[in-house]
């Protein structure tokens, strides 16, 4: 079957359509940017940190970014492979079930991250820290995703 110009741009705007849905999708799910940045800036400004706290959650965060950066490029190439297989195949064939099955697995990959790292931080804190903190992150989770 020959493909028309207008029907191969048709297919490209879809398949870059559908490598970037795992990524937009983990950061709406998540709220992935505004959540953490304002639950660093809560641990900061709101719990009054101990300078040993501030230090140990400084180093913290620079060891997650590093690890969130190596995640964010799994899953950009994850998102190029599932692109690539859904020009290969133009139809849900199974190298597109098996792109968006690795897609996903890297989303997971990044979400349990996220969620260790959230741990983490949250081990550094006093128990009445903890309390304040649990409360943040249990609102963040579960308020009414944003448009």
């Amino acid at each position: 079957m020959k493909l028309s110009p207008l029907n191969v741009l048709a297919l490209l705007i879809l398949a870059i359509l559908a490598g970037s849905i795992g990524a937009v999708a983990t950061n709406h799910w998540l709220n992935e940017e505004s959540d953490r940045a304002g639950l660093h800036a809560f641990v900061h400004e709101e719990l009054q940190l101990t300078a040993e706290q501030d230090a140990r959650l400084e180093a913290l965060e620079a060891q997650f970014a590093i690890e969130k950066r190596h995640l964010e490029l799994s899953l950009q190439a994850a998102n190029a492979g599932l692109a690539a297989a859904m020009d290969d195949e133009h139809r849900y064939g199974p190298k597109v079930g098996t792109a968006i099955d690795a897609v996903h697995e890297r989303m997971g990959d990044l979400q349990k991250a996220t969620v260790r790292h959230v741990f983490d931080m949250r081990a550094l804190l006093n128990a009445r820290q903890q309390e304040a903190f649990d409360r943040q992150v249990g609102s963040a989770l579960t308020s009414e995703p944003r448009e």
